[in-house]
């Protein structure tokens, strides 16, 4: 890459951060719905026309933040060693995840997170297009266990993928009414070995 077209790309991501970084300060600050993207480009000091090109929807202002995570599960399993079973691997990964108190675990109190959670877990809109990228996920674990995709590989990984969202959720239910994180840990982990434990009698049954 050329010293232009490192500048140019800089120049984007520079950008990119700076939209993403003021539609989340104006929707923590007035809600979702009450801030239009005219409002958002204008603090951006963007047209609206820019602003699309980086964020085609107004949920993507917020969901974009997901984005490091979209796909992991999948990740997670064809990153596996050959002796571990793709279950396994995913509990792992999990386990480890909560004690790190990873924000997509739902286990962590850090202010500035819970305020963004309430944000997608309180408007509909956010909560709806949440869905569009667990289903992403599903398929992507899906291709991970089978890349033919069949309806066994599917099952599993919907099964999955829902089992992960319902933790996620009490996660954040614990912390977002005051449970510090630290107290919520343990709880977090018996209802993790729990939700393992069912999908590992179904899923191995299968040769997961």
């Amino acid at each position: 890459m050329d010293e232009a077209s490192g500048l140019r790309t800089l120049k984007k991501q520079r950008t990119r951060q700076a939209i993403a970084e003021a539609a989340i300060r104006l929707f923590l600050a007035h809600g979702f719905d009450q801030v239009s993207v005219a409002e958002i480009a204008a603090a951006a000091e963007v047209s609206k026309p820019t602003l699309f090109r980086y964020f085609p929807t107004k949920e993507e202002l917020v969901l974009h933040r997901f984005a490091d995570h979209q796909g992991e599960a999948g990740r997670v399993v064809e990153a596996r060693d050959g002796d571990t079973t793709p279950l396994a691997a995913l509990e792992r990964h999990h386990l480890a995840a909560l004690a790190a108190r990873e924000p997509q675990t739902g286990l962590c109190d850090v202010p500035e997170v819970l305020a963004f959670m309430r944000l997608v877990y309180g408007t509909p809109s956010l909560s709806a297009a949440l869905k569009d990228h667990l289903a992403a996920d599903t398929d992507a674990l899906a291709r991970a266990l089978d890349p033919a995709e069949g309806v066994t590989a599917r099952l599993v990984a919907a099964q999955y993928i829902a089992v992960f969202n319902v933790l996620v959720r009490a996660n954040w239910t614990r912390v977002a009414a005051g449970t510090p994180s630290d107290l919520a840990y343990r709880t977090a982990v018996e209802e993790s070995a729990a939700a393992f434990a069912l999908l590992r009698d179904g899923a191995a049954a299968q040769g997961y």
